[in-house]
């Protein structure tokens, strides 16, 4: 079983309350809107990290991070990528790739919405963990935690961080 911390838009600032949350996790997914290298860099100090840049980052962190990532892992087929839309409306740019192949785990950040939503049409797993940062309109800052066994998600957390303020 592989336990997973998951945190999207943090805009350059990390809640240190994440590493204790994310303390008995084996790795750390960061969906996008990093905000710099500094966040990423301290997060792969707690734990492995897997990430992808979003919209707001810059030159250097998306040379460091692809945009989408597609891997397997614990028997799980995953899609991490910034901006995806949610079930059925996905962004344009993955919907033809969601349709045609999609993933069992599919994760995007961007709206700053913690969403997490069985898509019954693609049989495919939607999740975004909110805003972990302090800038955007959320209200309440928000990231997840769940385990990956036999190919598929389990024991789902959602992680409330405090207001954004």
């Amino acid at each position: 079983m592989l336990r997973i911390g998951l945190l999207s838009d943090t805009h350059g600032w990390l809640d240190p309350a994440l590493e204790k949350h994310f303390a008995g996790c084996d790795e750390i997914w960061h969906a996008g809107d990093i905000g710099g290298l500094a966040v990423t860099d301290e997060l792969a100090r707690w734990k492995p990290l897997r990430a992808v840049h979003g919209n707001i980052d810059d030159a250097t962190t998306r040379r460091e991070f692809p945009a989408d990532r597609r891997f397997e892992v614990e028997g799980l087929r995953v899609w991490l990528t910034h901006i995806g839309g949610r079930p059925p409306r996905y962004d344009r740019r993955v919907a033809q790739q969601l349709r045609e192949d999609p993933p069992g785990l599919f994760i995007c950040g961007h709206s700053h919405i913690c969403l997490v939503q069985w898509d019954e049409r693609l049989k495919c797993l939607y999740m975004n963990p909110g805003a972990a940062g302090r800038h955007g309109f959320h209200k309440v800052r928000t990231a997840l935690r769940f385990a990956i066994a036999d190919g598929r998600p389990r024991e789902l957390e959602v992680i409330e961080l405090g207001t954004r303020a």
